[in-house]
């Protein structure tokens, strides 16, 4: 059964206080979103994640319009929007300005299969989006473009994003990203780090397809 409107809500206030809870996303920065059949609930934007109530959150349709919520909707609505077209398995989605995350993705290095963790987010590599002005539609084809076969980017001098089938999904693949983006940081002071082999990662993304799931 589809949750109600009022539940959903409720679950991306929940990802979005998680943000600035864990620091993730400091401040206001980052947003939130889940599907809700045609349309999207998206944080709105420029309030505080604290003083975010269910009525608060916008809906709006895939083209902008707004169809619920006192607020504007995020500034990076298209981007949301743009995803969840391009990617119908989408259910959540959660654009964060995480430090590791960022400091890659200013340098546009993405993160290579150093661990086999990498894999997680549906491929390989962890790829890096072109840089395009925040709020466009320009950026919004160039996350989708970086997410082909793949549930997370970074984002060129930004940050990162990451949907999963649920925002709490894309919530958990947002924190591994940035996990990631801190231990391959941290390994390049000592040098390069060996990678793993095409062959190896292919086997780590089909073993990601299953893992957690009950028989």
């Amino acid at each position: 059964m589809a949750d109600k409107p009022s539940s959903l809500r409720s679950r991306v206030i929940a990802a979005a206080r998680d943000l600035a809870a864990t620091g993730l996303s400091p401040q206001m920065s980052g947003n939130v979103s889940a599907r809700h059949g045609d349309t999207i609930l998206i944080t709105p934007s420029g309030i505080p994640y604290t003083e975010l109530s269910p009525d608060d959150i916008s809906e709006i349709a895939m083209d902008g319009e707004v169809l619920a919520g006192p607020h504007a909707p995020s500034s990076e609505w298209q981007m949301h929007a743009a995803i969840y077209e391009a990617f119908p398995e989408a259910g959540g989605i959660v654009h964060a300005h995480s430090g590791f995350a960022t400091v890659l993705a200013v340098m546009k290095r993405e993160i290579p299969p150093f661990h086999y963790m990498v894999a997680v987010a549906g491929g390989r590599n962890i790829r890096v989006a072109d840089y395009a002005t925040f709020g466009t539609a320009e950026l919004a084809q160039n996350a989708v473009a970086a997410l082909q076969g793949r549930r997370a980017s970074l984002l060129a001098h930004h940050g990162q994003i990451a949907f999963g089938p649920t925002v709490e999904a894309a919530l958990h693949l947002a924190h591994e990203v940035e996990t990631l983006a801190t231990q391959y940081f941290h390994a390049l002071q000592l040098g390069e780090p060996d990678l793993l082999s095409d062959e190896e990662m292919a086997l780590n993304v089909e073993k990601f397809r299953t893992y957690g799931r009950r028989p």
